[in-house]
């Protein structure tokens, strides 16, 4: 069974919408990819979506782009665990990597600013402690 983007069934009223047609692959939806530390290497995975184009969605990483706001340098660097994450609790101690989560790395403590399981990438900035 899919995963479907679709409106309520229900009315502000709290009557029942009419069905006007069927479903369309264009509003088909997707489980969300939880992005995994590992030791070494990654994996990735390609998904085609509306248009045509191709969505990368990252599935297993072991380096992030860490980019450092006083030297404004960036480097590839290898992520040690994943210290905080306010998506979920439980993400933690999976190792799991959404946006916002605070990752520590070799550089030090780092917030990932983009979105792994959509951009195909873990980019960070380093946090001062």
């Amino acid at each position: 069974m899919g995963v479907w983007q679709k409106r309520s069934r229900r009315k502000p009223t709290g009557g029942l919408y009419k069905k006007f047609r069927k479903k369309r692959k264009r509003e088909m939806g997707r489980l969300p990819i939880e992005t995994h530390v590992t030791d070494e290497g990654y994996k990735m995975k390609k998904v085609r979506v509306m248009g045509g184009n191709l969505k990368v969605k990252v599935v297993k990483t072991a380096y992030a782009n860490v980019m450092d706001p006083e030297t404004n340098t960036c480097k590839k660097v290898k992520i040690l665990g994943v210290k905080e994450n306010s998506a979920n609790i439980h993400y933690v101690r999976r190792n799991i990597i959404t946006k916002g989560a605070i990752i520590e790395t070799e550089l030090g403590l780092a917030k990932v600013t983009s979105r792994p399981g959509q951009d195909g990438t873990v980019n960070a900035v380093l946090v001062k402690e």
